[in-house]
């Protein structure tokens, strides 16, 4: 179980993870290169109790490249319909930097006065299937706050790895904290850096999400927790719960969850339920739409639109979706289980993270 990067001494979050899997994986990947795993099981990140609360900036690195007259479905069309877009993407360019292969821009909202606890960044997407992988090219990121110049992010941690027929999907992620902390809220810019030679082209998907812990003495005392991993759903495996304890919520709480997820499609049947205590679980629904859909985009920001988010009516891949969590704490408890499933292509869940009132 990974470390706690912030324990308070308040009664904070003891993390217990109970992973229930309906049954093996059933890709037809061949093992992953050093430092790669095809598997990271769901684990407690960061956890804190006090004023504050979580913040986050998500976009997708990939979009639909003009309408071609090939004879096949557009871009937008097999989007639409949950189908692989694979060629017909292309890398967002909003820096014009002939240093990077892609980049976009998102942004990070915190209330005035907030200091930053703990940030990490995650990254991830579809892997050309060509065999040309760029050397590093899915550890390193770059990441430029507000009025800063692009510093260079590398993996600190497993690169999750899963490899299909038809995908070469990865999550990686990095703590920075630092750099949020220094820059403080505002637009990010998340690039891909250029290697010597290179020729990349676009996968399927491909995305980041930051998440932010932040303190404010204005807002309410709460429960904080990240937890990260790599699993997928699809196939045979239809469920994976993830048990947190030691939560001691109040009835009628208040709370929100957010999830980082990567190949998922319209209509795939995800669903995320939640349940505090031994209360029936109840499915969790996204914050401003609706419906119960474990892959959303990153349109919203906590009930606003988030700024730069794709326009896709029905967008597939790279998905942060938001969620209310209010219903399920109803009863309150000391414990609240996540349960997330699919009944068709399924999806990749590489982190998620809860925010819950500890006042009424």
């Amino acid at each position: 179980m990974r470390k706690s990067m912030d324990r308070t001494g308040r009664g904070a979050v003891c993390a217990l993870a109970a992973l229930a899997l309906s049954a093996a994986l059933t890709s037809a990947s061949a093992a992953p290169p050093a430092g790669e795993t095809s598997r990271i099981p769901f684990a407690e990140r960061f956890h804190a109790t006090g004023h504050g609360g979580f913040a986050r900036a998500a976009r997708s690195l990939v979009t639909c490249r003009p309408a071609e007259r090939t004879g096949r479905p557009s871009c937008a069309a097999a989007r639409r319909s949950g189908r692989d877009a694979g060629p017909r993407t292309a890398y967002l360019d909003v820096d014009d930097d002939p240093r990077t292969v892609g980049s976009s821009r998102a942004a990070l909202r915190m209330p005035a006065g907030s200091r930053v606890r703990y940030a990490r960044l995650y990254w991830g997407g579809d892997l050309p299937l060509d065999g040309r992988r760029t050397a590093h090219g899915e550890r390193e990121m770059l990441l430029a706050g507000p009025r800063d110049r692009y510093r260079e992010v590398r993996a600190d941690g497993p690169i999750g790895r899963r490899t299909t027929a038809r995908t070469d999907a990865y999550q990686a992620s990095a703590d920075v904290t630092a750099l949020v902390r220094r820059s403080g809220a505002g637009t990010y810019t998340v690039a891909q850096p250029r290697r010597a030679r290179e020729r990349a082209r676009a996968g399927a998907w491909g995305g980041w999400a930051l998440i932010v812990a932040y303190e404010n003495p204005r807002e309410p005392l709460r429960r904080l927790a990240l937890w990260d991993g790599f699993e997928a759903l699809g196939g045979h495996r239809r469920a994976l719960a993830v048990e947190m304890a030691g939560l001691r919520i109040p009835a009628h709480a208040r709370g929100r969850a957010g999830i980082v997820a990567y190949h998922g499609a319209p209509g795939d049947g995800g669903k995320i339920s939640a349940r505090a205590g031994r209360t029936t679980p109840v499915a969790l629904r996204d914050s401003t739409e609706p419906g119960n859909a474990a892959t959303h985009s990153a349109r919203q920001n906590f009930g606003r639109k988030a700024p730069g988010a794709p326009v896709y009516r029905a967008p597939a891949g790279f998905d942060s979706g938001l969620f209310d969590l209010t219903p399920a704490l109803r009863s309150g408890g000391d414990r609240l289980v996540f349960r997330f499933t699919t009944r068709k292509a399924g999806y990749l869940l590489g982190a998620f993270f809860v925010q819950a009132d500890l006042r009424r």
